[in-house]
């Protein structure tokens, strides 16, 4: 039987369940989306932006990833705002907020670029940090990536597990993991 309810019991940072990999959805990766999720170990997150869709459709794209994801085993965090993750039943919200009030219990992954997104991430207590751009990415056209030490510092300064994004691939993964950081997350990698 299918889950359509978030977690029951969503992981704590101690635990070992929260995802190390991730996948990010956008336009680029919609016509291969389904195998990139069935590509995914089990138990990995989905952050679901796919912004470039009219709600309507974007909650119809989300419903069927939300299918698939359950089936895998993985989290899938939707961006957007909470009342918007709380009604499509998503596993945790993914954004920059002013106050950890308005989101609740659910698990909440920021993006972040800076020591200022870093704090203001800390101050409404993100749980997950996405920390980017690690590597040159289309996400990200003409921004210098950050360099091994510059990622270091900022990986110290979150509060949360830090996932690096932008650019990664399990292979760059290892390159650039340390004690600071928790997993990697990709858009294109897994397509």
């Amino acid at each position: 039987m299918l889950r359509d309810q978030p977690c029951p019991a969503l992981p704590s940072l101690t635990d070992s369940v929260l995802p190390r990999i991730w996948l990010f959805t956008d336009q680029r990766n919609d016509d291969s989306l389904r195998q990139a999720i069935l590509r995914l170990p089990r138990g990995s997150g989905i952050v679901f932006r796919h912004y470039h869709l009219p709600e309507p459709l974007r909650r119809e794209r989300f419903e069927t990833v939300k299918i698939l994801a359950r089936r895998q085993g993985h989290l899938l965090f939707l961006a957007g705002t909470p009342t918007l993750a709380k009604r499509w039943r998503a596993d945790g919200i993914y954004g920059r907020f002013s106050r950890r009030s308005i989101f609740g219990p659910m698990l909440h992954s920021a993006p972040v670029h800076n020591a200022r997104e870093i704090q203001q991430a800390n101050r409404v207590g993100a749980d997950i940090y996405f920390l980017s751009p690690i590597f040159a990415t289309r996400s990200h056209l003409g921004q210098r990536p950050l360099n091994p030490a510059q990622a270091q510092r900022l990986a110290a300064q979150c509060k949360g597990a830090v996932i690096l994004l932008g650019g990664m691939s399990q292979k760059r993964y290892r390159t650039r993991k340390n004690a600071t950081t928790h997993g990697w997350a990709a858009i294109d990698a897994f397509s």
